[in-house]
């Protein structure tokens, strides 16, 4: 099969398109024919060495976690799928090796769903890690109806989700994002602040009694700028800033695969309360461009590599 391939840790110059053998099957996993994949921040940080220690990669190493494809073969016990399902998912294994980047992956049943009817698989490749960190913060944090939540980076790939699943529980939702970003917020049903300097002052103004939940998805002292406006008996979570669990009681947590919550992503979509936008497709042989995209910081939406 074509895979993408690095060797050894670096810039975006090490992916290469290289053959690989196709993956093994293992008696809880089906082998899915990738339609499309996409870039998160954390793929480009392992590519780079960043996360040594935290994430053992296995060199060399097929990158990617998110998937959209198509059932191909399945193990001796996986009774959730038949040959030509299409799925989705979050394919994220004890080392990185085996990834999304290729014509084929192994993925265990734990970490897929059935694909949205209503995306396309370039849309369904978009969702599944920055969905379901967006579903779990907000089950983490416990919002619900009628609450105030400030989402930091809620334009952002994580941030943009979570703002319309707090909008589809019935919370009011504040988020802070550049001027740019601002229209794309309202549409989304967010009132809009800038960061930076004065930002709990501006939070204030729109909700002088606090907010009930803190979102974090950018950590860079992002929590400590506004965790003043946080109400009595308020909750903050991270998915950068420790300190949200340690010195204020409140939730840092890392994304898990899980079915059922990509099932609970699957309804909002299917219900038209749930949209992805994406920012640029490449094809498989461009995902060295794909992750300097993403690497930019300057994409509104997700990048998405097209097998």
């Amino acid at each position: 099969m074509r895979a993408i391939t690095y060797a050894e840790f670096g810039s975006a110059d090490v992916l290469e398109l290289t053959e690989q053998p196709d993956p093994h099957i293992g008696p809880d996993t089906v082998v899915v024919r990738v339609k499309a994949a996409s870039v998160n921040p954390v793929d480009w940080k392992i590519r780079q060495g960043y996360l040594q220690g935290l994430i053992d990669t296995d060199l060399p190493a097929i990158p990617g976690w998110d998937v959209a494809g198509v059932v191909e073969q399945v193990g001796l016990d996986t009774p959730e799928y038949q040959v030509g399902d299409e799925v989705y998912g979050y394919v994220r294994k004890d080392t990185v090796r085996g990834g999304t980047f290729a014509e084929l992956v192994a993925a265990p049943v734990r970490t897929l769903a059935r694909k949205p009817a209503s995306l396309s698989f370039e849309e369904a490749a978009a969702v599944p890690l920055a969905g379901l960190t967006a579903y779990q913060a907000i089950q983490r944090a416990g919002v619900r109806d009628g609450q105030t939540v400030l989402v930091h980076a809620a334009a952002g790939g994580v941030g943009a989700f979570a703002v319309q699943i707090a909008r589809a529980l019935g919370a009011r939702v504040i988020g802070t994002a550049s001027e740019r970003n601002h229209e794309f917020l309202r549409g989304l049903g967010a009132e809009p602040v800038t960061y930076g300097d004065g930002l709990a002052d501006r939070v204030r103004a729109l909700a002088p009694d606090g907010v009930d939940v803190i979102l974090d998805f950018v950590g860079d002292g992002a929590v400590a700028a506004s965790v003043e406006n946080l109400a009595d008996g308020g909750t903050v979570a991270s998915i950068a800033d420790p300190t949200a669990r340690s010195e204020h009681g409140g939730h840092y947590l890392w994304v898990r695969p899980s079915t059922a919550d990509l099932d609970a992503l699957t309804a909002l979509f299917d219900a038209g309360k749930l949209s992805v936008e994406i920012a640029q497709v490449f094809d498989l042989a461009d995902a060295a461009e794909a992750h300097r995209a993403n690497e930019s910081g300057h994409t509104r939406g997700k990048v998405v590599v097209r097998v």
